[in-house]
């Protein structure tokens, strides 16, 4: 019965149609009206997903909830859709975030509200589609038009710099898909069809291989981002607005990951082997050297946004050490990592809604006068230096239990990610919430309010229930996991 239902097509479309709704009855003057709108569309589209996880049929690795439709027929290109159990997890995920967003908004975001809840609403939809997307120029239509919502809440409601922010972010991420552009086009003269499932069953030479793999690197190294394209992603989180930073954390950068498990690894399984050491290389410079760098940081933002390379570096290390441990534990750690990071930069953004600042050395002694504010955010800080209980660790424990038994030397430097997240996470908790209180704009902090307590100690069980009990999510993607590990060990070369 519930296959009959357009589940994805209606997580897709109904954020866009909401979003497009509040644009066309949003004004300055009813702005409260706007809120409640935009949080009944994210709510109804949070519930829309749900099915997907409770009528799941974990024992397969075939696409579900699949829908088809004929689109551009001489192209072959079909409004295709369907998850497994690499993607089911990131629409949930996706749909939930957006409700942080609309609420983290309700009272900060005063001016043109109408055309920022419908900027994420739409950009909730297309994130689904890209992870819902089973027919190859689907997903890249999708993948682009990302782009564009999060270019204009940067560079509208961004900070001071923010048109240098939102033109970085958009010129990096556009053009590392333009080789992607032609990759899918080459796939699709080889098959005949855009079709993704089809495409992992091509039979290429090793350059074949080569090139494709190469030509996805580019746009999916950006995006994640990996050492050396990194350097966009501190300056729009830098500048983007609360919202806007846990949108790119929590969703945006696994979307880089997402395509690696998609295109890279299934299409061109003999040059990932071919290419490993060098993607593993530089998941281990993401890891080690921008730990380092984010010890050194002055505004908290930058901190945290550093922090998320560093873990993204051990979720593509993950990918590249072919096992199905590793691969699992990858996928666990980009889904922990979208709660973790979004309530890392709520609470960020709690702070700056009151004092206006991210610099570090604008706080100290938070403790004082906000303390349920100063738990929550331990809490956070714990679980992004991989404590255990916390969701933080279960990924990073298992990709280090797979590398471990890959090369220990490697395990070694990706374990450090423990040492130096703990010690920027904790030593940044320090010098903001610890000591005596620092200023009087510190002493006439209040504490969180209802709304802010709701958001934080959502995100608080979810950083927990998945810390203490990850079966739900390990459970899901099991299956295609074992399957796609198995199809990467079958050489496809002629």
């Amino acid at each position: 019965m519930y296959n009959e239902i357009p589940f994805l097509s209606l997580a897709i479309w109904l954020p866009v149609f909401f979003g497009l709704l509040v644009l066309v009855i949003g004004s300055e003057s009813n702005a409260q009206l706007t809120r409640w709108v935009s949080l009944l569309g994210a709510v109804i589209s949070f519930c829309v997903t749900l099915p997907l996880y409770f009528c799941f049929d974990s024992s397969t690795a075939n696409l579900q909830f699949v829908e088809y439709l004929p689109w551009i027929t001489a192209l072959n290109a079909a409004y295709h859709l369907g998850v497994d159990g690499l993607s089911v997890w990131f629409v949930i995920l996706t749909a939930l975030i957006t409700i942080f967003v609309v609420v983290a908004a309700w009272e900060v975001i005063e001016h043109k509200v109408s055309q920022y809840m419908a900027a994420f609403l739409i950009l909730s939809g297309l994130m689904i589609g890209v992870f819902a997307a089973a027919d190859g120029l689907l997903f890249y239509i999708f993948f682009e038009a990302t782009l564009i919502p999060m270019y204009i809440i940067v560079g509208i409601w961004g900070g001071a710099n923010r048109i240098y922010a939102a033109f970085k972010f958009f010129l990096y991420t556009l053009m590392g898909s333009l080789l992607t552009l032609v990759a899918i086009i080459y796939l699709q003269i080889q098959s005949g069809t855009f079709n993704i499932q089809a495409w992992h069953q091509l039979p290429l030479s090793l350059n074949e291989q080569l090139f494709i793999f190469i030509a996805f690197l580019f746009a999916f190294a950006v995006k994640v981002p990996m050492w050396p394209v990194h350097t966009w992603l501190p300056d729009a989180h830098v500048e983007a607005p609360t919202g806007g930073s846990v949108v790119l954390a929590a969703i945006m950068l696994k979307l880089g990951g997402y395509g690696f498990v998609r295109f890279s690894l299934p299409i061109a399984p003999d040059a990932s082997a071919q290419l490993s050491a060098f993607m593993i290389t530089l998941s281990l410079i993401a890891v080690v050297y921008i730990g380092a760098v984010a010890l050194v940081q002055k505004d908290m933002k930058k901190l945290v946004a550093y922090s998320s390379i560093a873990h993204m570096g051990f979720v593509t290390l993950g990918f590249f050490i072919f096992s199905d441990l590793a691969l699992q534990g990858a996928m666990v750690q980009m889904i922990s990592h979208g709660f973790i990071s979004a309530a890392m930069f709520l609470c960020i953004g709690v702070l700056y809604d009151r004092v206006h600042s991210r610099e570090i050395s604008a706080y100290g002694g938070v403790v004082n006068t906000m303390p349920k504010f100063a738990a929550f955010f331990l809490l956070f800080a714990m679980a992004n230096a991989g404590l255990p209980a916390t969701s933080g660790f279960v990924g990073e424990f298992m990709v280090i239990l797979a590398a471990v038994e890959f090369n220990f030397w490697i395990a070694l430097l990706a374990a450090t990610t423990l040492i130096f997240g703990a010690a920027y996470s904790l030593w940044m908790y320090k010098r903001v919430v610890f000591g005596p209180v620092a200023n009087d704009q510190v002493k006439q902090l209040l504490d969180i309010n209802r709304r802010e307590f709701f958001l934080l100690a959502a995100l608080a069980v979810c950083v927990l229930a998945m810390g203490l009990f990850p079966k739900p999510f390990t459970d899901v993607m099991q299956v295609s996991v074992e399957a796609l590990i198995q199809h990467i060990g079958q050489t496809k070369i002629n």
